[in-house]
């Protein structure tokens, strides 16, 4: 497998290096390093699962919202802090190259099966094969109860008491539209088919950003059943970018099964990340942190983590 070794720096057109932002807030003095996973459009992050943690050490596969042949939809990213990042780019097989993917989550009770979510819904069911080396698509499938105009940027699946739900969200776009976030609950049949039951609906607003924000860049269940939900303002291909996480409700699964949405009526910012745009969110496996993801368009995309998840 290829791998590429990015450092933690951007360069400027001016050809001066400049250490990324930190994302600093008064709730973590000292937070985690930006590690840059590529420097330009076609090498953002728009959706991340966690396959492997080691410490602070995460491994990932992250999806990209390229959308011409050719171009890479999905690789493998690590994270080490303090250490530039390892990026494996991972072959696609079994359909057509996808345009737009949006976001990525593993499939609960499984090692090397995920879920990849399209903008326009069509989510896929992908095995990784060949040592790691490719994806193999073995369903595509649409959502359900797709609204008028809905644009996916996020997709989660989480289980509990033996049962397990889908979240996504359509993005929301500025004032006049706030995202509308959808639950349901989620099954992999004999033959490989996703399948959705029936669906709960509710809409949320970010607290922040504010101007051309999409409100529902991504969603995240923590293990708690907290909703967390990244939001994003982007003002074009060049920024400015600007992103917070915040706390937006609960998700709950009762024991037969039953899938239910309760989305705060006063979301709470957990943290502002000032400069980036936000598009993956993802607790890691047994631990308090979340690997955060950017598409920071015509400067690339960058990892990063932050103690947001219980």
């Amino acid at each position: 497998m290829r791998k590429t070794v990015l450092t933690a720096f951007a360069v400027l057109g001016t050809g001066v290096a400049v250490a990324l932002s930190t994302g600093l807030s008064t709730a973590q003095p000292k937070a985690a390093s930006w590690q840059q996973v590529g420097d330009d459009i076609k090498s953002g992050i728009s959706g991340l699962t966690v396959t492997s943690r080691s410490g602070d050490n995460l491994r990932t596969l992250v999806v990209r919202d390229n959308k011409k042949p050719g171009e890479n939809r999905i690789a493998e990213a690590t994270y080490r802090p303090g250490q530039a990042a390892e990026v494996s780019p991972i072959s696609w097989h079994g359909s057509a190259e996808p345009k737009d993917l949006e976001a990525l989550d593993a499939v609960p009770g499984t090692s090397d099966e995920f879920v990849a979510l399209a903008s326009r819904g069509l989510a896929y069911h992908l095995k990784l094969t060949d040592a790691g080396e490719a994806v193999q698509v073995l369903d595509i499938a649409p959502l359900p109860a797709i609204g008028t105009d809905d644009n996916f940027e996020s997709f989660s699946l989480t289980s509990r008491h033996g049962e397990t739900a889908a979240v996504w969200a359509d993005r929301g776009e500025g004032e006049d539209r706030p995202a509308t976030l959808y639950a349901a609950p989620f099954s992999i049949s004999s033959y490989g088919e996703a399948q959705f039951g029936p669906v709960d609906k509710a809409t949320f607003r970010a607290p922040y950003p504010e101007g051309d924000v999409r409100h529902a860049s991504d969603i995240e269940v923590t293990k708690s059943g907290r909703l967390l939900v990244s939001s994003a303002s982007d003002a074009g291909d060049d920024g400015p970018f600007d992103s917070a996480v915040s706390d937006a409700g609960k998700l709950s699964i009762s024991s037969e099964g039953e899938v239910r949405l309760s989305v705060a009526e006063s979301p709470e910012v957990l943290e502002k990340f000032d400069g980036h745009k936000i598009e993956a969110l993802r607790c890691a496996p047994g631990s308090h942190l979340a690997a955060l993801g950017t598409d920071n368009e015509n400067t690339g995309g960058a990892l990063t983590t932050r103690r947001l998840c219980d």
